[in-house]
């Protein structure tokens, strides 16, 4: 169940499961849903995001949702799907309710399309793109932006990976003009990387500031009193945009990452 191990089955599921389908012109079907958690508070080996990883095969699709009401309506589209897909929980969130919908989960079958991004706040001034339950640091971020700052921000939650509709974030960037975009992978190699480069051509007309990443450090994930330092946090986002995005509202940083990172990729981190 810990998305770290994925490895143990590399061959099933990145040179088997993603191809037979293509290999076979169509013939074979792959009506397979693996289940992979995401752990929290458990240190190097059990609460890496490796979304980057299996995003990068192609044949294979990622789903990542952060709500009780789109991890059921994913979950249902994905067994319902004849392909492949990778679905990634985080374990941080097995116990958060339902906070977006009034209603709750409903009781009965529905599903959600996989590839579609969900609008979970409106905002003007900066679009937040979130992956997992990075959600929830941008939502606490967005209220102190608004409160302290006059700063409005989109919140967006990617939900899935692959497929990806680029469309609901155009649009938001066409309206704000810029974009953070923030998961708990580690920066290097993550799959935001290229969801920013790709909004960076799309929008470029529509840009005020060039898109910014936001993810875990390039290192080893730290022990459980650490994960707070280590995993991005409100203050993260508020610094990025404050200081970075929306210059006008330079402040104090807030958050801990003030390290150079052009002098520690020298050092491969």
């Amino acid at each position: 169940m810990y998305g770290d191990f994925i490895g143990r089955a590399g061959d099933e599921i990145f040179n088997q499961l993603a191809k037979w389908q293509a290999m076979s012109a169509g013939l074979l079907k792959m009506p397979v849903v693996v289940r992979c958690s995401i752990g929290s508070k458990y240190g190097a080996q059990h609460s890496q995001d490796w979304s980057g990883l299996i995003a990068h095969i192609p044949g294979l699709k990622l789903v990542y949702p952060a709500t009780p009401y789109d991890a059921k309506g994913l979950l249902a589209a994905a067994l319902s799907s004849e392909d492949p897909v990778v679905f990634f929980e985080s374990q941080r969130l097995y116990d958060t309710v339902e906070l977006f919908r009034s209603t709750g989960v409903p009781t009965d079958y529905y599903r959600l399309p996989i590839g579609v991004p969900d609008v979970k706040r409106e905002g003007d001034d900066v679009t937040v793109l979130t992956v997992g339950p990075s959600l929830y640091a941008a939502m606490a971020a967005a209220d102190r932006l608004r409160s302290d700052f006059d700063v409005s921000a989109e919140i967006i939650d990617a939900r899935s990976l692959v497929p990806f509709d680029y469309a609901p974030v155009l649009q938001s960037v066409k309206k704000t003009g810029r974009i953070l975009l923030v998961s708990e992978a580690s920066e290097r190699g993550s799959f935001l990387m290229t969801l920013a480069a790709n909004v960076g051509r799309f929008a470029f007309h529509d840009l005020k500031a060039p898109p910014r990443v936001l993810g875990a450090p390039n290192w080893i994930v730290p022990g459980a009193e650490m994960e707070t330092t280590y995993f991005p946090q409100a203050d993260d986002i508020i610094d990025i945009v404050c200081g970075e995005l929306i210059p006008a509202k330079k402040q104090n940083r807030r958050g801990l990452r003030d390290w150079n990172e052009v002098e520690l990729a020298k050092l491969g981190l």
